[in-house]
């Protein structure tokens, strides 16, 4: 209890500051920053009509097929990078070069081989996440103590029998640590793909609202990736304390 309550001390304290700032002194007009009780109203809005209801089930959609692709494409090749060094010098100049190119540079490219939904959104999740699942589970498999490997080869088992039997095991944690921030990356492209190529989902919530000045409806779906996020990360926290040796 002691550590919910300095937890809420933060988000309550910024609360009162910002009522104060627009609902008691009117400091900032509502179309600048709305008040408290104008993002209350537009959440029921939203929760009543279905639509905050629909757009965070295609957004949470889209960052789940996105980062299972992601996953797909990033744990073995990550295992493969870390175990193998004649496939990490074959892969290396390929992911150096892709790696640092920002998601949203390739949104115009996944408009214009996927068209506008579902296929271009999962594109860009994935060309966000696959990276830092790719890195962390190579350095996961990479970083396994030696004696665990020279233990196993010394008890007979073949080069196969301890990658997957102690190698990939060991490298879990790391895994578990580039999924949570893979999804983390995702969701954000998953968002800047919905204001420029979508047309559902919270990108495409606040995109909307903030072009007709809704900026209560706007902080409401902001409000609803935060949620996500912090569900997302609770989950693979928890996951990677199970998974820890």
């Amino acid at each position: 209890m002691r550590k919910i309550y300095i937890s809420l001390i933060l988000p309550v304290s910024v609360i009162i500051i910002w009522a104060i700032l627009t609902t008691f002194t009117g400091l900032i007009p509502s179309y600048f920053l709305p008040s408290p009780s104008e993002v209350l109203q537009s959440f029921e809005t939203l929760l009543m009509n279905g639509q905050l209801v629909q757009d965070t089930s295609l957004t949470l959609m889209r960052v789940v097929l996105g980062l299972t692709v992601s996953a797909l494409v990033g744990i073995p090749l990550g295992i493969l990078m870390g175990w193998s060094s004649t496939v990490k010098d074959f892969s290396s100049l390929v992911v150096g070069i892709l790696r640092p190119i920002p998601p949203i540079a390739w949104i115009p490219f996944a408009i214009l081989w996927f068209g506008v939904g579902l296929e271009s959104a999962i594109f860009i999740i994935f060309v966000g996440s696959v990276f830092p699942i790719l890195i962390n589970t190579m350095d996961g498999v990479k970083r396994v103590d030696k004696v665990l490997l020279e233990s196993a080869y010394t008890l007979g088992a073949s080069n196969s029998q301890v990658l997957r039997k102690v190698a990939v095991p060991a490298s879990l944690p790391s895994i578990v640590t580039g999924l949570k921030v893979g999804v983390g990356v995702g969701l954000m492209c998953t968002v800047a793909a919905e204001m420029i190529g979508s047309n559902s989902g919270l990108g495409y919530l606040i995109f909307t609202s903030t072009s007709m000045l809704d900026t209560g409806s706007a902080i409401v779906g902001m409000l609803a990736i935060g949620v996500i996020g912090l569900g997302a990360d609770y989950l693979f926290s928890r996951i990677e304390k199970e998974v820890s040796w």
